[in-house]
């Protein structure tokens, strides 16, 4: 277990998240005051995609573990890179948590029945345009998660533990348009986290431990 002052017993954990999370999805922010994790090379023309991932709170005997997905090699957008079960927020979909609900269902065979929203946190705005409200759900499996092979390779878990450790941290750097920008790592298992799910993953974190963003 990780030791930090602050955290309670894995018995309370969620109902502290839920206190600092969000009750219900953010209001949508005006076009004026957004700003991209990484500035494109040309200004937008359209306003920004909503869309939704799913922060998953997966109940094991040993403690809280997160929930992540490999993207199949196959996808024309962000191919074999590490992801939250997540996609655009369809006209269908009632809000940003029935969207990435029925997204984790499509993706790895999650049963909305078998999750609990317990929260959302402040929207994060993408150099690719979407608007991404993570909704943080505590997820009961009544067995395992199943990759839809049309876009997923694989499906892991982060025990929670770990992704509160700030050691668990380090830096991914990366060019676009001549321009080098850097993000969050978190390597696991074989697997590296990086790009908006890392950043995403570590504002999780800061947020759940009641730290200021580095």
């Amino acid at each position: 277990m990780l030791n930090h002052p602050d955290f309670p017993p894995h018995s309370s954990i969620i109902e502290f998240l839920a206190e600092r999370l969000l009750e219900a999805p953010p209001a949508v922010p005006a076009l004026g005051k957004l700003v991209p994790d990484w500035e494109p090379l040309e200004p937008f023309s359209r306003p920004p995609k909503p869309a939704a991932v799913l922060i998953g709170l997966v109940r094991r005997p040993e403690g809280h573990t997160v929930l992540y997905t490999e993207r199949s090699p196959d996808l024309r957008s962000h191919s074999g890179q590490v992801a939250f079960p997540g996609g655009k927020i369809d006209a269908e979909d009632s809000d940003a948590g029935a969207a990435a609900l029925r997204e984790a269902n499509e993706e790895v065979g999650l049963l909305p029945a078998e999750a609990r929203i317990i929260g959302y946190m402040e929207t994060y705005f993408t150099g690719s345009n979407y608007l991404i409200t993570p909704v943080v759900a505590e997820i009961d499996p009544s067995g395992p998660f199943v990759p839809n092979p049309g876009e997923v390779h694989s499906v892991f878990e982060v025990p929670l533990q770990r992704i509160l450790d700030s050691k668990s941290y380090g830096h991914f750097r990366i060019s676009r348009g001549g321009k080098e920008h850097s993000t969050w790592q978190i390597d696991h298992d074989g697997h590296t986290i990086w790009g908006i799910t890392a950043n995403l993953t570590r504002k999780f974190r800061d947020l759940a431990l009641g730290e200021d963003a580095a």
